[in-house]
């Protein structure tokens, strides 16, 4: 993933990433980095998940929140991802937080033109790595969803109907809808 390297004056560490992150930055590397290369398809990605997953939340009774560019910490950096789903536990545990100790248990990251798909699969990794149960890869130009778990990757294409395999069961979405 392209990312400028933010200049910090004083040294930033993991913790105070966790305690007070800055927005629009991770920590990654020992480094605060900005996320950079959202672009207007990008966000009406990003607020169609939200939407779509809120919405199946309450349609079926499930409880937690989803929440976009999430502070979380994996094993190694402090990351932001794109949607973020949290269960009503971690809710009532982290809610007040500053950022989420783990990976939530549902993540979507949704590809930018500045991307690399290598960096976004080791991005996934380190979520599922990290506590993380399904990681959403969405690719907007090429027209693409990979679903990624710690048994398998699905692919889904143009025509497809993109449904949740261990996290908000029962949840589904054409992904012609989707990208809209």
């Amino acid at each position: 993933m392209t990312m400028a390297i933010a200049t910090v004056t004083e040294s930033f560490s993991l913790e105070d990433f966790m305690t007070n992150p800055p927005e629009h930055m991770e920590w990654v590397d020992g480094q605060l980095v900005e996320k950079m290369g959202m672009t207007v398809k990008h966000s009406r990605v990003q607020s169609k998940l939200v939407l779509s997953w809120g919405n199946y939340i309450t349609q079926s009774g499930q409880r937690g929140e989803v929440v976009v560019e999430l502070p979380c910490r994996t094993l190694r950096q402090g990351r932001r991802p794109d949607v973020s789903y949290l269960t009503a536990e971690l809710v009532a545990q982290f809610g007040e937080a500053g950022g989420l100790p783990q990976s939530p248990p549902l993540i979507a990251e949704i590809a930018s033109p500045t991307d690399s798909a290598e960096d976004l699969f080791a991005k996934a990794s380190e979520y599922l790595e990290s506590g993380c149960s399904e990681v959403w890869l969405v690719f907007p130009e090429s027209r693409r969803v990979l679903l990624i778990t710690q048994s398998q990757t699905l692919g889904f294409n143009t025509g497809d109907v993109v449904s949740t395999q261990l996290v908000l069961r029962g949840f589904s979405v054409a992904l012609d809808e989707l990208l809209a």
